[in-house]
């Protein structure tokens, strides 16, 4: 039975042989792709057709008709210009085996060279890039083309906008021609064991490893992992190769961690917890801690966009820019809550009303409560940074913040419901009864997408725009009550 391998299925191949056989065997078990994984490929697509720009009398081939665009490609050969999504299917062995690679560009170099392009999103380069076009070049050069050098462009993370975009210096463009062929070596025996993969009966039986993650989170891995029983040694605390090696030995459950293997603190506390059943308390650290916050108390959470191509002047491709925030003030201790939001409107650039409404309301004095400081302080100095007029004021307030992460990112507090994450979305059902399971949006990648949707999309209804803002102030506020109830728990728990 004849088959084809793509570029895609081949770097499949390269991390689980599982995910590649299901992807070709029983693709139905390959979960649709998430709000976020469709965002980033529409990026893909916006950054590749604006590299194109960087090539002159350069040609676009349609990818609609697979069979169309391959005599297309081979038509525009002899024209020796540019070509965008040149595809080319060649056979590899008896059997009729077919492999099938596109090239973001292909350029012609002298009289019968051509050198590969290949456009990423990124802003740096991956060994994950290497596979890719080497693939590319083991494919064209089975097609009879002479390749010279090969290439990876990728966005320049230094770019300021200032005015319209200019493509040359918003793309950096390595020659990466060494490593590819390089890492090309055994790449015929890599090709013909995928094919025999492919042609087994059932899906072959992989082990829980690394690359499970590496170099992406596999599409399978949410099946593949829910044999694990809750308690496992996949949830210690920055586990990593350790949980694997565990695993490996045999040894499944956090509880049966023997005493003989290191542990971090952190690691030990979660084997107490699992061995005893219950939670874990440094009384006096929490108590230090809610000790230390000055009130009126201000609940802060922002949420961002950090769009690839930069959307206004003096921005960096994926420079975070806040648009939304939530705020609950608390003036005294025990006392009630006042909730303060912003959502910024039209597709202007939300960062001055943004800070002029924190200005607004985050008053003089008292402490501003945040989950995970490292990002709201790294964003809103880069806001102040970007308008001068706001810094000083901007300097004072960093002054006042506190993290409500730390109490949990250390470990004075510890539930084994948290299966090792000191997030939010994980603390929160082990101290009170708020959840984000029944919401619309329910975390800040999707309200990240869903606000760029409906605002830079002008196909949207008025009535759709409302429908995704109310579920983004929903979203936005229960995380600031989230830290409310969280540090009023807190309280509780060391009977304050």
């Amino acid at each position: 039975m004849k088959r084809l391998l793509t570029k895609s299925k081949y770097l499949m191949g390269l991390q689980c042989p599982g995910l590649l056989w299901t992807a070709i065997n029983d693709k139905e078990k390959i979960p649709k792709s998430d709000k976020s994984a469709e965002h980033k490929f529409k990026t893909g697509d916006l950054v590749g057709v604006l590299a194109t720009k960087c090539f002159v009398d350069g040609i676009s081939i349609s990818v609609e008709d697979f069979l169309g665009n391959l005599k297309e490609t081979k038509k525009l050969l002899s024209k020796r210009k540019p070509l965008f999504e040149a595809g080319f299917k060649i056979g590899v062995d008896d059997s009729g085996n077919e492999i099938f690679s596109r090239v973001d560009v292909l350029v012609p170099v002298g009289k019968d060279k051509w050198d590969i392009v290949e456009v990423k999103s990124g802003t740096e380069i991956k060994d994950v890039n290497m596979e890719d076009v080497s693939f590319q070049k083991y494919v064209l050069e089975k097609a009879g083309l002479k390749i010279g050098k090969c290439f990876l462009m990728y966005i320049n993370n230094q770019y300021i906008k200032n005015g319209e975009i200019e493509v040359s210096e918003l793309f950096v463009q390595m020659d990466i021609t060494e490593k590819v062929v390089e890492v090309e070596k055994g790449i015929e025996k890599r090709i013909a064991e995928m094919f025999r993969i492919i042609g087994l009966k059932d899906r072959p039986q992989i082990c829980l490893g690394k690359y499970c993650k590496d170099p992406y989170e596999c599409a399978l891995k949410s099946g593949c992992w829910s044999i694990l029983p809750k308690g496992s040694v996949m949830d210690l605390y920055r586990g990593g190769e350790k949980s694997f090696n565990l695993y490996e030995q045999g040894i499944i459950h956090i509880k049966d961690i023997p005493d003989g293997i290191k542990l971090t603190d952190a690691q030990r506390i979660q084997r107490d917890c699992a061995i005893s059943g219950g939670h874990h308390i440094k009384e006096k650290e929490i108590r230090k801690f809610l000790g230390g916050l000055n009130y009126p108390l201000y609940y802060l959470d922002f949420e961002t966009i950090n769009p690839a191509i930069p959307k206004f002047d003096g921005m960096k491709p994926y420079q975070r820019i806040p648009f939304q925030y939530s705020l609950h003030v608390q003036k005294e201790k025990d006392g009630e809550c006042k909730h303060i939001s912003f959502l910024a409107e039209g597709m202007n650039d939300p960062r001055p009303k943004f800070l002029q409404s924190l200005k607004d309301n985050l008053g003089d004095e008292g402490n501003i409560i945040v989950y995970n400081e490292s990002f709201e302080k790294g964003v809103f100095r880069e806001c102040v940074e970007a308008f001068q007029e706001f810094k000083e004021w901007g300097e004072g307030i960093l002054l006042r913040v506190k993290d409500l992460l730390i109490p949990f990112r250390s470990f004075c507090y510890y539930h084994p419901d948290q299966c090792g994450s000191a997030s939010i979305k994980k603390v929160l059902p082990t101290l009170t009864d708020l959840s984000y399971a029944e919401m619309e949006i329910g975390n800040g990648g999707d309200a990240s997408v869903e606000y760029e949707r409906v605002t830079y999309d002008p196909s949207f209804s008025e009535e759709d725009k409302k429908k995704v803002r109310d579920a983004l102030e929903k979203y936005c506020e229960l995380d600031t009550m989230a830290e409310v109830e969280i540090v009023e728990a807190l309280k509780k728990v060391v009977n304050e």
